[in-house]
C-alpha cells in the first residue's frame, strides 16, 4: 500500500475506504460482531469496582440505551453530553450513543462554572447523562443556558437530588429495547471533542465516525483479541475514549478501565490483569521512573506502549520495565494519527517475559509495519526527543512554511496534513467559524505544530508554534529548553515560554518549575544553575517555583494559564500557588550529563534544528 500521495484514482481512494472499514465502521459493528464469534469473552474489566462484562452483556446493554434513546425521542444527529466520573458507564454510553445514529459529547466532569458553561453552551445537547455528585455543578450554571436540556442521572436509579432540569428517570434506561435499524455511518458525526485546553480555551471538535477510525488505525492493527487494552485516560479525551475504548473493541481485546491514573497502583494493575498495551502520555513517564529501580520492574507483561509524545529517555524507559515496542507518532484531537514509526526497544524474548506474552510477535509487527510502509527502528538508534515516525496512507503530510510553502528536510515549518478521503480530519470547531478558517486555509489543515523532516525522510516534532521564542532574530524552542532544564536533580516538570519585551525584537524566557515530592527550590540557585547549564541564549530571565503546575485531564501543563499568572492577570479557576523561598542551599548544582560530557543538543546554536 503507497505509504502518502493521492497517486492511484478511484482504485487506490476505494482501497483506502476498505483498509479503514475492515474491521467494521462505525465501531459498533465491531463491538456486535465480537458479541457474536466471542460472547463470553470479557470486553470491560472495571477495575475500581472489579466488575467484568462480557461482548454479550455490552451489546444487550449499548441496544438497551440506544433504543431507550430513540424511545424518547433522541433523533440521529441529536448530541447528546455525558459528563461523568465513571469510565464505565462513559463507555457504554457512548456505544449506546453512537448506536442511536447520535452524537457522543464528553464532557469533563471537573469543569466548573464559566468553563462548564461555556461547552455545554457550544454543543448544545438534546440530552445530559450526568451522576449525582455532577448534578450540583450542572444547577450552578442552568439558568445561565440559553436553552434547558433534559438530564439523567445514571447512578440514582431512585430519587436524585434536587435540581431544575426535565429529568428522565434513569430507569427508563434499564427497559429492555431494540436498537434503531439505521446507526451511524462512517461519514456521520460521531463525536465532539473538546481540544485539552493546553494552550488557549478549548475549542468543540467535531469529528466523524470515519475519523476515529484513521486516528486508531495503527494501534488497532497492533492489537489483537489476544490483548488485553489498560485504559486510565479520561472518556472526555480521544486517547481515552478513542485510542483506548473504540480500539480494544475494534480488536476484540479486554479492556481494563480505570478512573485515573495512579503512578503508586499503575505496575499492581499490570501485572493483575496481564494488560499489554496502553497509551501513556509524557507525564506519566517521569512518574513511573522516579522510584528506585528493583530487580522484579521488567517482570510485568506490558509490551508495547504508545509514549505520546516519545520522550528522550524511552530507551531507559523501556529497559527498566521489559517493554518490547514503543509507538512514536503524532496525535491530535482535529488530524488523528497522520505520522507514526515503531521502536524496538528489545528483541524478543529480552523484554516481556515469554509466560506473559500477548499478541504480535515481532516478527509479526514488523510484517504489519512493512505492509503499510511504517518504519522499525531499532531503539538504541532512535536518540532524538520527539521522533513522530512517517506518513500513514490516509493522508498527505507536509512541511510548510508561513505561506504554505512545502519546505525542504532539513527546515523547521509547521506540520499540515490534507486528507484523501472525506471524513478523516475535524470538520469544523463548532461555534469556532473564524478559527475553523485559519486551521483549513489553503485546503490545508494546519496542526499548529512545528516539525522537522531529517534526511532520512522522519518526521521529529520541534515544537508548538505559538510556543517557538524570538531570540537574535532566530527561533528557539521552549521544548528543547524543557528537555535540558528537567534534567535537573530536583525538578519533576518545567514549562518554558516566552513574554515580549518593549523596546526589543528578542522574547524574555520564562520558566515555571513543580520541584519532586519533599524538595525545596530556590529561583536564585536555579538561575546559577541555569548559567552553568544552558546556553546563553536559553537562559530564564525569570524562574517561578509552584507547588504543583496546572494541566489538563491529559495531564499537559496548561501553558496559558502559567502566562496569565505571569503577567497577573486573574484566574478564575484553582489558584497557582507559588513555593515558599527556602534558602539557598536548598538546591544543589549539578550538571546535565549532555553538558558535563562537553556534548549534546544544548551545544547547537539557535535555529540549527
Amino acid at each position: 500500500m503507497p505509504s502518502t500521495g493521492a497517486t492511484g484514482g478511484a482504485a487506490h481512494l476505494d482501497t483506502l475506504a476498505a483498509e479503514l472499514a475492515a474491521d467494521g465502521e462505525p465501531v459498533t459493528e465491531a463491538l456486535d460482531a465480537w458479541s457474536v464469534r466471542s460472547p463470553l469473552r470479557v470486553f470491560i474489566h472495571y477495575g475500581e469496582h472489579g466488575l467484568d462484562l462480557s461482548y454479550a452483556e455490552a451489546r444487550r446493554a449499548t441496544d438497551t440505551i440506544a433504543g431507550n434513546l430513540e424511545a424518547v425521542g433522541v433523533r440521529r444527529g441529536d448530541r447528546v453530553a455525558v459528563h461523568c466520573r465513571s469510565p464505565y458507564a462513559a463507555a457504554l454510553w457512548m456505544f449506546g450513543i453512537w448506536k442511536a445514529g447520535a452524537v457522543f459529547c464528553p464532557v469533563d466532569p471537573d469543569l466548573v462554572g464559566e468553563q462548564l458553561l461555556d461547552q455545554l453552551a457550544t454543543v448544545a445537547p438534546a440530552l445530559i447523562v450526568t451522576e449525582r455528585v455532577g448534578l450540583p455543578g450542572l444547577e450552578l450554571v442552568r439558568r445561565h443556558l440559553p436553552y434547558l436540556p433534559r438530564v439523567t442521572v445514571h447512578d440514582s436509579v431512585g430519587m436524585p437530588p434536587p435540581h431544575g432540569f426535565p429529568e428522565i428517570p434513569y430507569a427508563r434506561f434499564l427497559a429492555r429495547a431494540l436498537p434503531p435499524q439505521i446507526g451511524a455511518g462512517a461519514d456521520d458525526v460521531a463525536a465532539i471533542v473538546h481540544t485539552p485546553g493546553d494552550t488557549g480555551r478549548p475549542k468543540a471538535v467535531v469529528l466523524c465516525h470515519r475519523w476515529i477510525a484513521q486516528s486508531t488505525f495503527l494501534l488497532r492493527r497492533l492489537t489483537t483479541s489476544d490483548d488485553v487494552v489498560y485504559n486510565d485516560l479520561p472518556m472526555h479525551s480521544w486517547l481515552g475514549a478513542f485510542a483506548g475504548v473504540a480500539r480494544a473493541a475494534w480488536a476484540g481485546a479486554t479492556l481494563t478501565l480505570w478512573d485515573r491514573f495512579h503512578p503508586g497502583e499503575f505496575w499492581g494493575r499490570e501485572t493483575a490483569t496481564g494488560a499489554s498495551t496502553a497509551v501513556l502520555t509524557d507525564a506519566a513517564v517521569p512518574w513511573l521512573t522516579s522510584t528506585p529501580e528493583r530487580p522484579g520492574d521488567a517482570q510485568n507483561p506490558l509490551a508495547k506502549v504508545w509514549l505520546h509524545p516519545l520522550p528522550a529517555t524511552h530507551a531507559d524507559f523501556a529497559r527498566r520495565f521489559g517493554i518490547d515496542f514503543v509507538v512514536a507518532a503524532y496525535g491530535q484531537v482535529e488530524s488523528g494519527m497522520p505520522v507514526a514509526a515503531v521502536v524496538e526497544e528489545l528483541a524478543e524474548g529480552a523484554g516481556t517475559p515469554s509466560a506473559l506474552q500477548r499478541g504480535l510477535t515481532h516478527e509479526q509487527v514488523a510484517r504489519v509495519c512493512a505492509h503499510y510502509r511504517i518504519p522499525v527502528l531499532p531503539g538504541h538508534t532512535v536518540a532524538r526527543k520527539g521522533l513522530l515516525g512517517a506518513p500513514l496512507p490516509f493522508l498527505d503530510v507536509a512541511v510548510l512554511d508561513e505561506h504554505d510553502r512545502r519546505l525542504p528536510p532539513g527546515t523547521v515549518g509547521q506540520l499540515a496534513v490534507r486528507p484523501h478521503l472525506p471524513g478523516l480530519v475535524v470538520q469544523e470547531y463548532l461555534g469556532d467559524p473564524l478559527s475553523t478558517a485559519e486551521a483549513t486555509r489553503n485546503l490545508w489543515l494546519h496542526t499548529g505544530d512545528a516539525v522537522v523532516r531529517r534526511d532520512d525522510g522522519l518526521l521529529h516534532f520541534v515544537d508548538r508554534v505559538q510556543d517557538r521564542i524570538r531570540m537574535r532574530g532566530e527561533n528557539i524552542s521552549a521544548y528543547h529548553i524543557e528537555d535540558l532544564v528537567n534534567q535537573h536533580p530536583d525538578i519533576a516538570i518545567c514549562a518554558v515560554f516566552g513574554v515580549p519585551v518593549a523596546g526589543r525584537e528578542d522574547d524574555d524566557v520564562v520558566l515555571y518549575v513543580e520541584p519532586d515530592p519533599g524538595r525545596l527550590l530556590d529561583p536564585d540557585a536555579l538561575h546559577a544553575w541555569c548559567a552553568q547549564s544552558l546556553p546563553a541564549y536559553m537562559r530564564p530571565a525569570h524562574i517561578k517555583v509552584v507547588v504543583r503546575m496546572p494541566r489538563t485531564p491529559n495531564h499537559r501543563v496548561e501553558k496559558h494559564r502559567l502566562r496569565r499568572h505571569f503577567l497577573g492577570h486573574p484566574d478564575t479557576r484553582a489558584p497557582i500557588v507559588e513555593q515558599h523561598r527556602p534558602q539557598a542551599t536548598a538546591t544543589r548544582v549539578a550538571l546535565p550529563p549532555a553538558l558535563s560530557s562537553g556534548t549534546g543538543p544544548a551545544a547547537l546554536p539557535p535555529g540549527s534544528g
